[in-house]
């Protein structure tokens, strides 16, 4: 982020060590590097994972790309006893160390928290894995794809007719970068008080649970174990339904009653709101398939452009169902600055990526770049026999 009025930005003077791979730490770790942070990356020999998950034209794959803006990388073999002393060092001289190796695995080579902790009393230790550090659990590889599944959030998710389905994306992985980056944050705020670091422990399991809150107390006050359902909302209606128009879906919600009767009257049909079948919520929860036949009756002549803004006038919820081609910076209320040019060693041309979803009066988002594999690893090492 570029400062707009001389003042630093927020995080800036920390030192962090990333000693990640793949989503939840890489993407915490770049946004304190967009905070201000001095980010220095991590990787072995043969680099990130990421860099060629999927992908063979060159060593800043897509997830690779997204995630690792505005850092230093940094490669030692850990397996070396003089290069695993340097890391060690290397860590001892940061504020915040982060990591989602598995479990045991830096404590078997002096890297883990326990390690390091007590050598350095002001250290914030982040850490991410799957399934926790003990128990049977704890041995399982920690994807995305897995806490999905065991945390129950599959079930809820797909066609009811079909299998359970995976979140589109890798949001448990997201969302546990998110918690990272706050329970960091937190810790930094703790340690300026008491001048003590702590150990942020986050879970994708935890995560993905967390994530499920209102289907818990839709369990929890019903008894009746919530099941995928497709679009719909199981307890009120209509609620996150697809509309399909002549030309292009929409998703609309009108579940409070003021909100249904005046979706009635703006699509010209405010007999709706007084049929027997719809006239309350739980008879339109019951009698959902007639209702959205009515739906999508008076409203199948309109485009789908023209209905939301129609909707919207009446005060309804509603917006297009768009695919990633059709959503511009600048456009549909999506900040005009939030892409960003991230540039790469032997890249003809940036590609342009979602930079911090916030903002900050005195800062503005800035394009990055991204590290070759251990371009900075001597620079570093400099730094550290200087301090």
């Amino acid at each position: 982020m570029i400062n707009t009025h001389g003042a630093k930005k927020p995080l800036a003077g920390l030192r962090i060590l990333e000693i990640g791979q793949f989503i939840a730490v890489p993407a915490a770790a770049q946004i304190l590097s967009d905070l201000g942070a001095n980010v220095i990356k991590l990787e072995p020999p043969g680099g990130d994972a990421a860099r060629q998950a999927g992908w063979s034209a060159d060593a800043y794959g897509p997830m690779f790309s997204a995630y690792n803006r505005g850092k230093r990388s940094v490669a030692l073999d850990l397996a070396d006893a003089g290069q695993r002393q340097q890391a060690r060092r290397l860590a001892l001289s940061c504020d915040v160390v982060l990591a989602n190796t598995r479990p045991g695995a830096l404590e078997k080579v002096g890297l883990g928290a326990e390690q390091l902790r007590p050598e350095a009393p002001r250290l914030v230790y982040g850490r991410v894995s799957g399934f926790g550090h003990s128990g049977a659990f704890s041995r399982r590889p920690g994807f995305d794809a897995a806490a999905q599944a065991e945390s129950g959030m599959m079930s809820l998710n797909g066609d009811p007719a079909q299998d359970p389905t995976r979140v589109g994306f890798t949001v448990v992985d997201i969302l546990a970068s998110d918690m990272l980056t706050m329970g960091v944050l937190a810790a930094l705020l703790q340690r300026g008080v008491t001048g003590a670091g702590d150990l942020v422990d986050v879970t994708l399991i935890d995560v993905a649970v967390y994530a499920l809150a209102a289907p818990w107390a839709q369990y929890q006050q019903t008894g009746t174990v919530p099941l995928r359902q497709g679009n719909a909302q199981p307890l009120v209606a209509p609620a996150a339904d697809i509309i399909t128009t002549h030309q292009g879906q929409i998703i609309l919600s009108a579940y409070m009653q003021t909100h249904f009767v005046r979706l009635c009257e703006t699509i010209g049909r405010p007999e709706l709101a007084t049929d027997e079948r719809f006239a309350s919520n739980a008879a339109r929860v019951a009698n959902r398939p007639a209702l959205l036949e009515a739906l999508h009756q008076a409203m199948s002549h309109f485009d789908a452009e023209t209905l939301v803004e129609k909707l919207t006038e009446g005060g309804i919820v509603a917006g297009v169902v768009r695919t990633m081609a059709d959503v511009q910076p600048g456009r549909g209320g999506v900040s005009a600055d939030l892409f960003v040019d991230v540039q790469a060693a032997g890249r003809a041309a940036p590609v342009r990526l979602p930079a911090l979803p916030f903002g900050l009066a005195s800062v503005r988002r800035e394009a990055g770049r991204l590290p070759g594999l251990g371009e900075h690893t001597a620079q570093v090492l400099a730094e550290l026999d200087a301090r």
